[in-house]
């Protein structure tokens, strides 16, 4: 039996079929023309209503179930899109190829690449129920929606009159016995700069260096988790190699603006009168770090290796300089936690890329904060300390927060349902990642909302997982919701 195969055989089979066909569909954030398509074809294969706008989102409509006619629309909603991270080395394309997914016991997992379960396991829900025909349910609305994970422009373009249902489960939540009902809101702050690239120096070898092995993960729910920034780790690097007459020719750091970099490499140029003095400082500033970030990235490498020097070219010393202060100065991690919800990070930033080559400099970040004017007040100091570039600073792709409603009658009948089945409480709380239920809120006032899902460990990292188990668990709740609603 094939890993694929396998997985299709797990209860409930028609989700993860769903779950199987929808990965073997490439969906980066942004190119998401096929799996729309995709999507928009089964709902018209079950001759249900299907529309899709010029963006690609796509909603479906089916009708409720014999005796469920009279009760309200119930609004189901997922992101098509997936966070594409791969290990080092990888060549997969994520633009031309399906998901590569095995099963490792209790646990479903991606071969060196993201799973995206998130929010494959939502989408594929969702779709198993249009298939089903035993499901017990009141008339729905299954609202796929695109580009989440870049900007959540899907969402933010989303026409108003296309939703009729006041209540909206979101299944994009990652622990099965929490119900979140509130998130924090973000913005993108991105650098741009130019430099005059001059040529290496006279008796100077050109090395490579490498930060690599970091854990990595999501920037909004793994954030405060402490793990290390590769890009944060290699400006340490550069600026004690700045000691040695270090010159930097190319840097390139992190991917995409909501996972914590992983990996980041330099090409820099040392004089060769100490490049034997250099070598004996990296060694002993590798152990150090090393040693710190143990905890949270046990596999943590740093290495130097030489390099070709044919036609490199270096910044000027003023311009590294401005450089290395500037990453410095970024904030990378937890601002501010919530003074009024405990445990909950409030404000954040992600410094997420930076790239250095040929003229040009780009460093991208992504601030977080469930309080607007928090994150309007960590953007302006961004773009302070990132003016250090002497270029141009920009705010863009920002979006609101979710505000909570634990008394709503969605979140009460959620709360009793899963303490009957379960025998326990669930964990009823805002998180910190951005969803999309606050954008979609703020088109249709006054709707109910509340996101839930399985257990998804890793999200936004090549270690990304979902529970077997877990995905059972969400399944009977998610059908009994149905059943209730």
């Amino acid at each position: 039996m094939s890993d694929h195969d396998a997985i299709k055989s797990l209860a409930p089979p028609l989700l993860w079929k769903a779950f199987v066909d929808l990965n073997r569909v490439p969906r980066p954030s942004k190119k998401e023309a096929a799996v729309s398509a995709f999507v928009a074809s089964l709902g018209k294969a079950l001759q249900l209503e299907t529309l899709v706008d010029r963006l690609g989102n796509v909603l479906i409509r089916k009708p409720a179930t014999p005796g469920y006619e009279s009760h309200p629309v119930v609004v189901l909603q997922s992101h098509i899109d997936m966070v594409c991270q791969k290990n080092a080395g990888s060549d997969f394309d994520f633009d031309q190829q399906g998901i590569e997914m095995w099963l490792d016991g209790d646990w479903v997992k991606a071969k060196e690449t993201t799973l995206g379960a998130d929010n494959g396991i939502g989408v594929a829900t969702m779709l198993s129920t249009l298939a089903s025909s035993d499901m017990k349910h009141p008339p729905l609305e299954c609202l796929f929606t695109i580009d989440e994970e870049t900007g959540m422009t899907g969402a933010k373009e989303l026409d108003a009159t296309w939703l009729h249902g006041r209540v909206l489960l979101n299944l994009d939540t990652e622990q099965d016995n929490e119900l979140t009902i509130g998130c924090a809101g973000g913005a993108d702050v991105t650098a741009n700069a130019t430099y005059v690239p001059e040529p290496i120096p006279d008796n100077h070898v050109v090395m490579q260096l490498l930060v690599r092995g970091l854990t990595g993960g999501h920037s909004g729910m793994e954030i405060h988790l402490g793990r290390g920034n590769a890009n944060k780790i290699m400006n340490r690097m550069l600026l004690g190699a700045t000691c040695f007459g270090a010159r930097l020719a190319r840097l390139e750091g992190g991917s995409l603006r909501n996972a914590i970099p992983r990996e980041s490499t330099a090409i820099l140029a040392i004089p060769q009168d100490r490049a034997d003095e250099f070598a004996i400082w990296l060694m002993k500033e590798t152990m150090t770090i090393r040693l710190e970030n143990s905890v949270t990235d046990p596999q943590l490498q740093i290495t130097c290796t030489m390099a070709d020097a044919a036609s490199r070219m270096v910044m000027t010393n003023d311009c590294q300089k401005n450089l290395l202060a500037a990453v410095a100065g970024t904030l990378s991690g937890i601002h501010r936690m919530s003074p009024s919800i405990p445990g909950l990070v409030q404000t954040s930033n992600n410094l997420a890329r930076v790239l250095v080559d040929q003229g040009k400099i780009t460093v991208m970040c992504l601030a977080r904060s469930s309080v607007d004017s928090e994150r309007v007040e960590l953007t302006s100091s961004l773009q302070a300390i990132l003016g250090i570039l002497g270029g141009e600073v920009t705010v863009a792709g920002e979006y609101p927060g979710w505000k909570p409603a634990p008394e709503s009658q969605i979140v009460k009948t959620m709360s009793q349902t899963y303490l009957e089945m379960f025998g326990e409480e669930p964990h009823v709380a805002a998180c910190h990642a951005g969803l999309e239920c606050g954008i979609i809120g703020s088109k249709f006032p006054g709707m109910e909302m509340i996101s839930f899902g399985p257990n998804i460990l890793g999200a936004h990292s090549p270690d990304e997982r979902v529970q077997v188990s877990s995905v059972q668990k969400f399944h009977r709740y998610y059908c009994e919701i149905l059943a209730r609603l």
